[in-house]
């Protein structure tokens, strides 16, 4: 079954959670074939009740431990623009739409899916564009994102303190 997992991290971002849910983002995730939407929803007022999004299955929590399960089984993740969530989606390999929060003052997390979109790496937009940004997205110009290598590093530490 093809799926959607959503993301919020430990914020709150309830219209996020609306705009995903409501008709038309449904209607165009359906035409791209998604069967599952799965929703954490974090600190938000708003917990989806499973039947509140018909011709779709939907499932929604706020917290889990982890959500690396949730992130694997999914064949797209919608996120906020947290750098954790965004991060572990594109280490898991997971195609990732950013879902950007204007609403924010002094909005950092627009810069961080700048960047990584112009490295092709994710798609983003903002709560106003996601549904049109459904319908239109093409996932096939994402590029891979690869992981730093810890061990170039300590290599170069160690022969520059003349270690090595």
């Amino acid at each position: 079954m093809k799926t959607v997992f959503v993301t919020v991290g430990t914020t709150s971002f309830d219209e996020l959670i609306e705009t995903i849910t409501c008709p038309e983002s449904v209607q165009a995730l359906k035409a791209r074939g998604y069967e599952r939407l799965v929703l954490q929803v974090g600190r938000g007022s708003l917990l989806p009740e499973a039947d509140s999004c018909p011709h779709i299955s939907l499932q929604a929590f706020r917290f889990k431990n982890s959500i690396a399960e949730d992130i694997k089984q999914a064949d797209l993740v919608v996120s906020h623009a947290g750098a954790g969530s965004c991060l572990e989606t594109l280490g898991a390999g997971k195609p990732l739409l950013v879902v950007v929060n204007d609403k924010l003052m002094d909005n950092h997390q627009l810069e961080l899916a700048r960047q990584l979109h112009m490295d092709s790496h994710l798609l983003y937009c903002t709560c106003s564009t996601l549904t049109e940004t459904l319908r239109t997205m093409d996932l096939s110009v994402l590029q891979p994102y690869l992981r730093g290598e810890p061990k170039h590093f300590a290599n170069f530490l160690d022969k520059a303190l003349g270690l090595q």
